[in-house]
């Protein structure tokens, strides 16, 4: 582990979690969840970082939702090594990471249905009560989320409500792995700076069923898309469109270098009394030259798109007792059930 590679570092901690070392995940998760929570400002890295691509000079830091997560696993491992204080601890720290005014802020609904499967693992079904209560509320004001999902959490409710325990306990299961980023300008209609930002796959659509429930990951990939928005980010924002002329000046240089090298070369060639060859070269060069400067541009305005790879792309929370035995989960592909992790 090497806590300067931020991205590289959670990667490991999800390996090693997927491979029982909780030891591990304790030891190094804790130090990730101080080194990697805070941003620190810098008046010359920001500055400077405006010629750049964004992200060169400055420290990735945790968005919300990995911030959040990272407590699970915490939480998680403790609960495995048979340290049930500690993971309390950690679940209560959770309300913390998902409230706090940081540089990167908000809940959502994955970690709080997490959290409240957690507290009933522990057999606090008080706590998991009040994350079941934030779950029903919050899934209700998020687009992209079946009703569905309210239901189940408000059945959670009522079964609390009476005293009753889950019989067999929850199992929790993470499926596929969080897709990657696309990328392209977009200077009109958009919210997020100008960039239009979508996932190179997609995602499973949320499942609820009597004994279980299916939520993507949906909402942690929107919340990369949304980095430099105004509303979320306004210094990204901000950012982004100084860096805006300073990219397009970039893209002029190959398009003035092409110019010349075409002018250049057919002077030459009727200088020095050619057959046209020299010229033809040039042109052909010049042109290819400066067919680069979308490419330059682009390169020049690249956001910061960094995250937290090893993630699932969505959670199944059940009680049956196999995976291949919850309905949300019958109509994966085999390979899907195969790699499925189980918290």
């Amino acid at each position: 582990m090497d806590l300067s590679r931020q991205i590289e570092t959670l990667n490991l901690l999800v390996d090693a979690f997927s491979q029982t070392c909780y030891d591990v995940v304790i030891t190094y998760g804790a130090r990730a969840q101080t080194a990697y929570r805070h941003k620190t400002y810098s008046i010359t890295r920001e500055t400077t970082g405006i010629f750049l691509p964004d992200g060169a000079l400055t420290a990735y830091v945790m968005e919300s939702y990995e911030r959040g997560y990272l407590t699970i696993l915490l939480a998680d491992s403790y609960l495995r090594a048979k340290k049930p204080d500690d993971a309390k601890v950690e679940l209560r720290r959770l309300d913390q990471e998902l409230f706090a005014p940081l540089y990167n802020y908000g809940e959502d609904p994955v970690n709080l249905l997490l959290s409240a499967v957690l507290w009933e693992q522990l057999g606090d079904p008080g706590e998991a009560r009040v994350d079941w209560l934030r779950l029903r509320d919050q899934v209700g004001a998020l687009k992209g989320l079946e009703p569905d999902i309210r239901s189940f959490a408000e059945r959670q409710l009522t079964r609390i409500d009476r005293g009753e325990t889950v019989q067999p306990a929850w199992q929790i299961y993470g499926l596929g792995t969080l897709p990657g980023v696309e990328w392209d300008l977009k200077f009109t209609g958009s919210s997020n700076g100008y960039f239009r930002v979508r996932p190179n796959a997609g995602f499973l659509p949320a499942c609820a069923s009597d004994t279980g429930l299916r939520i993507p990951t949906q909402h942690w990939f929107e919340k990369i898309a949304v980095r430099h928005s105004h509303a979320y980010h306004p210094l990204l924002n901000v950012q982004s469109w100084i860096r805006l002329p300073i990219g397009i000046v970039y893209s002029l240089v190959p398009v003035a270098a092409g110019a010349g090298v075409a002018v250049g070369g057919c002077v030459t060639d009727a200088a020095g009394k050619g057959n046209g060859q020299l010229c033809e070269l040039s042109i052909r060069g010049g042109i290819a030259l400066m067919r680069q400067a979308p490419k330059v541009l682009k390169g020049a305005l690249e956001p910061d798109f960094r995250h937290w790879e090893h993630m699932p792309s969505a959670f199944v929370v059940t009680r049956a007792s196999h995976l291949r035995e919850e309905p949300c989960a019958r109509d994966l592909p085999d390979r899907d059930l195969a790699q499925a992790v189980k918290f």
